[in-house]
């Protein structure tokens, strides 16, 4: 799903609950909505490390630069493991069951107190 259909998706959810929201006499007209396209930029860079790195380079640049999360402070294995069971359930990230523990430990290597 890219950034366009999720702001149309929440723009029209925000358009239909509007009239409903403010039925009373005298408010205001619903927001007019407009179509807009965002240009993020694209980055080659990928996490350093070879095979111990693929699971990282697999699922977080996905939405995360390498540049981004290798500026992280750093933190233990546990509280990164934490990290990426926070991105699978909150932001739905698609992180398979078997990649938490070994991107949990390539970033306690790379950016950890471990």
């Amino acid at each position: 799903m890219t950034i366009r259909t999720v702001a149309g998706v929440l723009l029209g959810a925000c358009a239909l609950a509007w009239p409903l929201a403010h039925a009373s006499a005298g408010a205001p007209p619903a927001p007019a909505l407009r179509s807009v396209s965002v240009q993020l930029p694209v980055s080659k860079r990928m996490f350093p490390g070879g095979a111990e790195a693929a699971p990282a380079n697999a699922n977080c640049l996905t939405c995360h630069s390498a540049g981004m999360v290798l500026n992280q402070p750093s933190l233990s294995k546990a509280t990164w493991e934490a990290e990426v069971k926070k991105m699978i359930a909150v932001y739905k990230a698609p992180i398979a069951e078997k990649d938490i523990a070994p991107i949990a430990a390539y970033l306690a290597a790379t950016k950890g107190t471990d």
